[in-house]
């Protein structure tokens, strides 16, 4: 059995049209999210790494799509932020188009981990997301990044308020606090990775 070390995962490749992309084989989770929904964070907080995905104070930075390799035949894909108000708006299409096409198309596709600002979840195209998981048959993990903003309480109550509004979707979800800077979370998204691995390997 293959034992996953996050901490060695390195990157691969960085691709500005879908087809570019020439490795079909072996598994790939998508990482997506709003701009400066906290991406680049969680998977340098996932692998240990603090420069691994590079992020920036101003959103939107993520403007191609990154593959990061754990292991020979698993990778991890950061997808472009979408939503960000300042791109022009031929840019903004064609990274929601990249996007999309990459979440329809790509074979090696097995997860896809939605990342969400607690302080403002489920904006329109995190629910065009959340149906296109549906629709297409993608398991899909939510992560309620920067719970560090909001009380134990608080973060309690967030979590309801999703939980409810996503009963519309289906019952096939999974949320999780999140939180990079204190370490929160980090230990069940490994989990949720380390079993879609299983599961398609």
């Amino acid at each position: 059995m293959t034992i996953l070390n996050y901490n060695k995962t390195f990157f691969l490749k960085s691709i500005s049209n879908i087809s570019d992309i020439k490795i079909e084989n072996g598994i790939e989770i998508a990482f997506v999210g709003y701009s400066n929904s906290g991406k680049s964070s969680a998977i340098n907080a996932l692998t240990n790494q603090k420069k691994l995905a590079r992020f920036s104070k101003i959103p939107g930075r993520t403007q191609l799509i990154n593959f990061f390799q754990v292991t020979s035949n698993f990778r991890i894909v950061d997808l472009p932020g979408y939503g960000y108000s300042k791109a022009p708006v031929l840019i903004k299409i064609k990274w929601q188009n990249m996007i999309h096409s990459y979440l329809t198309t790509s074979k090696a596709l097995k997860g896809l981990v939605l990342l969400m600002d607690i302080r403002y979840p489920l904006k329109i195209f995190d629910e065009d997301i959340i149906r296109m998981s549906f629709d297409y048959k993608i398991p899909i993990l939510l992560l309620l990044t920067k719970c560090d903003k909001f009380t134990i309480n608080n973060q309690k109550i967030q979590f309801q308020k999703v939980h409810k509004k996503l009963e519309k979707f289906s019952n096939e979800f999974h949320i999780q606090l999140f939180s990079s800077l204190k370490k929160v979370g980090i230990k069940e998204l490994k989990s949720k990775l380390n079993f879609w691995y299983k599961k398609y390997h």
